[in-house]
Order: structure tokens, then C-alpha cells, then sequence
């Protein structure tokens, strides 16, 4: 292990080595969000970033907390804009102008941020938007992207949209039949065009896992990138995993449209860990395995063999997503909320039994739980008190295949009450349930299942957005947990 420093930690009953210093694959970043009821201090995140040699990251907002601790780094930074500011970027060319002043332009001096992309909105062209953003993404684009230019910047920093990979289809299922969804199709070959003229690349979100969600049919080695997938041929290219077939479709729909080297960058890509029964560290730990190995052989796809350039979903945990796509949508992260990690993953791309670095300096709030008082608790009457807790907290592990999904009904009640309590920062008032609940000092978490201690948080301000998640999932609304006890 020579040139190399080594350490010692333990992930559950299984001892791993973490590498302090080792050459990362190339062409990979992370993706940073904060719909967090307690997101962690952003100089704790950069400074986890640098552990564990992480040099791009890509944010949804230009948030100046953040930005100003990714100052001096090095980092290269892909901002966001979030969809909610598309209309008024898209209507007044001065407020682009003056955006891209405040947000890049500020930050464009010695010591400052490496800011390489600017993603204008976030997945606009899902259909469960209904058109929402159809008429101003675009326009938003061209403002920013000519106040890039006005500015000086546009030989750095390249505007993009970032795409769900919805927005384009195939008939057969089949790479070579791809094409953009009928119904803005006329808008995508107008903004690829654009793209095309202007030396912008193109930005996809990918997301395997979603084809586990959505079929339960679908074969399941097909989802993961370890060449143990069922071979499909498609016109001399063959492919053995989602993640190829998906990226060709896309590459094919692009022909289609008559642009055939446009960079195309993947914005989000990884797996869950929990929400699921897909959703474990075990499969997140053999996605990354698999991807990680693809780029540390500078490998592409069937189509587009040349090195990808991809940034991984998520690096932490986010306790205040939408769960309409599915409980799984608030743990995408690598980390848990409180930066620890979750699973093995080498970064080296080489395979090794290797856990990231975690977070540093994290305070947590005092070793205390709210649970159910045996004594005073009427389980007949407990029902509303459950819903409240878990629709203001967070009981996305208790679904079915998750991790506390097999806990007994008092065992589930106290897990919803601590979820509350936690995100409430422990106050006596949040442990309360008409007497039903109380404090306890005796770590109440079950085997597998985390009852966690909330950390003493980076902010106060709880920044919640309206993204709908990585898919449309027509109909889904909030599980019942009362049924499921």
C-alpha cells in the first residue's frame, strides 16, 4: 500500500480499510442537495468532499451558505436554478443578467468558486408537470446563457438543462428506436439545436433502480453494470444493463434530431438504500461497484465508448423530499444524514473493501428517545397520533422490505414518535401524544432498524422544494402506516 495512508473502521460487525489518499476513477461527481430538516454545516460537506477526494460536485440552487464554503476548494461546481425561478428568467432578460451577476459572476475572482455548469431548472419536462415549464425553460436558457456571455464567461461555464430520462422513448424498447416523447419533441429538437450552435452539452438523469420500482418483471441483474445481465442485441451493439440501453436511447434520439457529437453528461445516477425492498445498502453497494469499475476503465457505452462523465445521486441523505415517487426518494444518499456512511465503496473504481470517509466534527443533539409509554398508551385510540407523527416526520423505513419494516405495532409507534421528536430538535412538547409517549435514555433502535439522534444542524432554514422526484408516478399518495400495524 505504498504512497498510500490507511485507517481501520468498523460498518456494522464488519471491519473495513479507508483509504486517506488514493487516485479517484475520473469523470465523476457528486450531487449535493439540502431538502433537509437539519442539513449538516456546508464547510462539514467540503470538507467530506476533500476526504474523500471528491473534485465536482453539482448543486439545485446557488445557495450563498454553500457557495461560499466551496470557495477556495478548487472544486468544480455545477449550480442550479431552481424550476420555481424558470418564469421570470424566461420573461425579463435583466433579471438573467442580473442572476448570473449575483450568483456567478460574484464568485469569479481569485479564491473564489470553480463553477463549471449552470443547470437552468431541474427534470422541467416531466410529465407529472403537466407542461408546467414547457413555454419557459427554454427562453430561461437562452437569458442565461447570453448573460454568461455578456459577462465574459461563456469560454468556463456552459449553461444546460438537466433532463429525466423521460423526455425521450423508444418504440421497441430497443437503443436504436429512440426518439424525444411526442409531445415536446418539437421543444427538444429546438433546445439540442441550440445546444448544438452554442457548444452546450446535453445533461440526462438515469435512474436503473426506477426500472426495479416500476416492473416487477424487469429482470433484475439488468439494472446493475457487473456484465451479469441478459444480453439484448440491437443492430450489431449489444447490451447487458439498463444504464447502457437508457444513454444509447438518448445518443439515438439526438441523431434523430440531427446532432450526432453533442457532450451528453449524466446528471444523477445511483440507487437507494432504503423505502424498498430494492432499496438496500447491499444492491446500492453492488450498483456503485459496478459503475465506479466502468469509469475507472475510462469506459462508455455501446454507442458512445468514450469516458462518461456522471454525477452520483445522492451524497447525503434528505429528510424532506416529496415521497410521492416513493418512500425510497429520501435516501438516495451515500451518506446518512449525519455523514456517516452506509455501505462499502471504492472510489478508486478497483473493487476494494473500502468505506468513504465520514463526516467530522458533527454535534448531535442529546442520547435521548422518544418511545411509548407501556403504561399510559391506549392502542385503540393511537391511530391519529401516528399519522401526525409520521406526516411530520419521516417513516419512510417502515415501508414494506425496508429496514424497520418487521418491528411490532408498539415498536412501530415509538419509531414514529422519535422520527417527530428528532426532527422537532427533541422538544419535551414533540414527546408528548396525550401521555402516550415519553423520554427515554435507553437507545431504542431495533436491530437494523436506526432510531436516530437528530445532529445539531448546519441551519435553521429548511430549504423545500417542489420536485415530484426522478419519474412520474401517476396516483401515489402517502402509505397508510395505521393499515400496516
Amino acid at each position: 500500500m505504498a504512497g498510500r495512508a490507511a485507517m481501520l473502521v468498523n460498518v456494522g460487525t464488519v471491519t473495513m480499510t479507508v483509504l486517506t489518499l488514493a487516485t479517484l476513477v475520473g469523470g465523476f461527481g457528486v450531487n449535493w442537495g439540502s431538502i433537509a430538516s437539519h442539513p449538516l454545516n456546508p464547510n462539514i460537506v467540503v470538507q467530506m468532499l476533500k476526504d474523500n477526494k471528491i473534485n465536482k460536485v453539482k448543486l439545485f440552487d446557488a445557495d450563498s451558505w454553500t457557495m461560499n464554503a466551496l470557495a477556495g476548494s478548487g472544486m468544480e461546481v455545477m449550480v442550479g436554478i431552481p424550476n420555481n425561478l424558470l418564469e421570470s428568467l424566461a420573461d425579463d432578460y435583466d433579471n438573467a443578467k442580473d442572476w448570473v451577476k449575483e450568483n456567478v459572476t460574484h464568485y469569479m475572482r481569485k479564491g473564489g468558486v470553480d463553477i463549471k455548469y449552470v443547470a437552468v431548472g431541474n427534470e422541467p419536462f416531466l410529465s407529472a408537470y403537466n407542461g408546467s415549464f414547457l413555454k419557459t425553460t427554454f427562453p430561461a436558457l437562452k437569458n442565461i446563457h447570453k448573460a454568461l456571455k455578456e459577462a465574459g464567461h461563456t469560454d468556463k461555464i456552459k449553461a444546460t438543462i438537466p433532463q429525466n430520462a423521460e423526455v425521450y422513448q423508444s418504440a421497441n424498447d430497443k437503443p436504436s428506436e429512440g426518439d424525444f416523447r411526442k409531445d415536446v419533441k418539437q421543444t427538444m429538437v429546438d433546445i439540442v439545436t441550440y445546444f448544438h450552435d452554442n457548444d452546450l452539452p446535453f445533461t440526462v438523469n438515469i435512474y436503473p433502480f426506477l426500472s426495479l420500482y416500476l416492473n416487477e418483471h424487469f429482470p433484475v441483474e439488468f439494472a446493475f453494470l457487473d456484465g451479469d445481465g441478459q444480453t439484448i442485441n440491437d443492430k450489431g451493439k449489444n447490451y447487458d444493463n439498463v444504464f447502457d440501453a437508457n444513454y444509447d436511447t438518448l445518443v439515438f434520439a439526438l441523431k434523430k434530431a440531427g446532432i450526432h457529437d453533442m457532450k451528453i453528461i449524466v446528471g444523477e445516477v445511483g440507487w437507494p438504500t432504503d423505502g424498498h425492498k430494492y432499496a438496500t445498502p447491499k444492491l446500492a453497494e453492488k450498483f456503485y461497484a459496478g459503475l465506479m469499475k466502468r469509469l475507472a476503465k475510462d469506459g462508455g457505452t455501446p454507442s458512445r465508448p468514450e469516458r462518461l462523465e456522471v454525477y452520483l445521486f445522492g451524497f447525503l441523505d434528505e429528510d424532506m423530499k416529496s415521497i410521492l415517487p416513493g418512500p425510497f426518494e429520501r435516501h438516495w444518499g451515500i451518506f446518512r444524514y449525519d455523514g456517516t456512511p452506509k455501505f462499502v465503496l471504492d472510489f478508486t473504481g478497483q473493487g476494494r473493501k473500502m468505506v468513504p470517509v465520514a463526516a467530522k466534527g458533527v454535534q448531535y443533539l442529546e442520547k435521548q428517545w422518544c418511545v411509548v409509554n407501556n403504561d399510559t398508551v391506549n392502542l385503540d385510540e393511537i391511530g391519529p397520533d401516528l399519522d401526525y407523527a409520521c406526516y411530520h416526520g419521516d417513516c419512510t423505513a417502515m415501508e414494506a422490505g425496508s429496514t424497520c419494516s418487521k418491528l411490532t405495532k408498539i415498536q412501530n409507534i415509538s419509531y414514529a414518535f422519535n422520527m417527530y421528536f428528532q426532527i422537532q430538535d427533541q422538544d419535551v412538547r414533540a414527546c408528548d401524544f396525550k401521555g402516550a409517549a415519553m423520554i427515554s435514555k435507553v437507545n431504542a433502535s431495533v436491530g437494523s432498524c436506526l432510531f436516530p439522534v437528530q445532529i445539531i444542524s448546519g441551519s435553521d432554514d429548511v430549504r423545500i422544494n417542489s420536485v415530484f422526484g426522478r419519474f412520474i408516478l401517476f396516483g401515489f399518495v402517502l402509505f397508510g402506516l395505521v393499515a400496516a400495524i
